[in-house]
């Protein structure tokens, strides 16, 4: 199974949303949250195995191994 796209702008506009909306802070400091939590997203998606790093996107998930063709990783790691 290949993962689905993560769609940051779809996040992002939904944080801010509702940091905006229900939550009542500012448009800067929501944006500021906004930007934070799609930085720790984008990073915990990609493998941690230093030679690789590419997104969860290019790896198979039930075998965890890199579509990439000239990538060494063989395991994709959390």
């Amino acid at each position: 199974m290949i993962e689905k796209k993560f769609e940051s702008d779809l996040l992002y506009n939904k944080i801010v949303h509702y940091y905006v909306d229900k939550k009542h802070f500012s448009k800067e400091q929501a944006n500021s949250i906004a930007q934070n939590i799609i930085k720790r997203e984008i990073e915990r998606r990609k493998c941690k195995n230093l030679q690789c790093r590419h997104s969860l996107n290019d790896h198979i998930r039930n075998s965890e191994t890199c579509l990439v063709l000239d990538c060494n990783c063989i395991k994709f790691v959390k």
